[in-house]
């Protein structure tokens, strides 16, 4: 069988305490638990309820994690085909429970002032691609230039299936705060620049200038345009660029969650949750679903023509630094709240005009009060009686 070749990393733990409690090794685990084997017979739950005991003890995890490994374990059992009854497990077997925190949303100030505090171009980019397409931090790393039609308006993104967790394929589309800057940092990831390096056979530095080439098959958030990184290494690099990020902004945007103190309360999956809140808050759930990749309602069907014009009414909410369009959008929602209270207050003078007019003469309250607003009363009208029933 040979088991151990092929222990994964969340099987380590597992194989570390069978061998301290059972003093076994997995083979020979996985034979005692399905033929007769060596050692005496070993209850399966009872093995389980003492694991997640000794990695308790360990006090280097959280409930979840000790879910998530306690998990892993008895998959691995039941693939060998050791019987894990589902209803014994659930009366014998008592997993930690998670305590669920509850996350504050970020605000656009917060967004606005994290990417100002970006301390590179490729990293503002791709905070600025998250909190503008609500994208989940990997699958927007997986983006190729090739990917992207940045000529179209608005541009698009194709997201590739095999890297969505819904193992889904989908096009998301761009903002234009969002284009300006992928195109700004494509300017900076292809520019010409002079590396400098030390030849030891001459005992000089030399300068070289490079030219990259362009290639739409790489990654677009990577920075080396000849090959692509491993995804992981991609994700852990802008992972600790953005908590460097958040530590020099420090105060509420470096605190840390009180359960284990290791999660951060502000993540790269906070941007998503604010892009959520953003149209929701509009009245467009439906469409919040879809914007995010969510299965969302079935009966929820849009022409791409009507999607196209729900995103242009939830685009100003999901601009953050341009700062002109921001301007315009203000001025042009202060001249709409001047002329909406402008009439308002038109409407409150004729109402009080009609309701002194029904004072003086209560006949007139069967007068229909557009009458009463544009035409002028004269006293013979007063007595007619044809007046009256208009």
């Amino acid at each position: 069988m040979e088991l151990l070749r092929n222990i994964g990393k969340d099987l380590k733990l597992f194989a570390q305490f069978i061998n301290d409690i059972y003093s076994l090794s997995l083979d020979e685990l996985v034979i005692t638990l399905t033929v007769m084997g060596k050692g005496p017979r070993i209850d399966v739950y009872s093995m389980f309820v003492k694991y997640i005991a000794w990695l308790k003890q360990r006090k280097t995890m959280s409930a979840r994690s000790i879910k998530t490994w306690t998990s892993t374990a008895r998959h691995f059992l039941e693939v060998q085909d050791v019987d894990i009854s589902p209803r014994k497990w659930q009366l014998k077997v008592k997993m930690p429970r998670v305590v669920r925190p509850l996350r504050e949303s970020l605000s656009k100030e917060d967004i606005q002032n994290i990417l100002n505090s970006c301390s590179s171009p490729k990293l503002k980019t791709y905070l600025l691609w998250l909190a503008a397409t609500g994208c989940r931090a990997s699958e927007s790393l997986s983006v190729r230039l090739s990917d992207i039609n940045l000529e179209v308006q608005p541009a698009t993104c194709k997201l590739r299936g095999e890297y969505t967790k819904t193992k889904t394929s989908r096009t998301i589309l761009l903002t234009r705060e969002l284009t300006e800057q992928i195109k700004s940092w494509l300017k900076f990831k292809y520019r010409v620049r002079s590396i400098g390096y030390y030849d030891s056979k001459n005992k000089k530095t030399i300068n070289k200038m490079i030219r990259p080439v362009v290639n739409d098959k790489l990654l677009l958030f990577s920075t080396n345009w000849e090959k692509d990184p491993y995804l992981d290494h991609l994700y852990t690099t802008y992972l600790m660029a953005f908590e460097r990020t958040l530590d020099r902004l420090g105060g509420k945007y470096a605190e840390f969650e009180e359960d284990n103190g290791k999660r951060r309360k502000i993540t790269l999956h906070s941007f998503r949750r604010f892009t959520k809140g953003c149209i929701s808050d509009l009245g467009l759930a439906d469409f919040s679903e879809y914007y995010l990749g969510h299965q969302g309602s079935v009966y929820w069907t849009r022409s791409p023509k009507e999607i196209v014009d729900l995103f242009e009414k939830c685009e100003p909410y999901l601009t953050f630094l341009n700062y002109t369009s921001l301007e315009t959008k203000s001025n042009d929602l202060k001249t709409r709240n001047e002329r909406l209270e402008s009439e308002v207050m038109e409407l409150r003078e004729n109402i009080n005009k009609i309701m002194e007019m029904i004072q003086e003469n209560p006949k007139l309250a069967r007068v229909k009060p557009d009458v009463l607003t544009k035409k002028p009363i004269r006293k013979s009208q007063l007595i007619n009686p044809s007046f009256l029933r208009l």
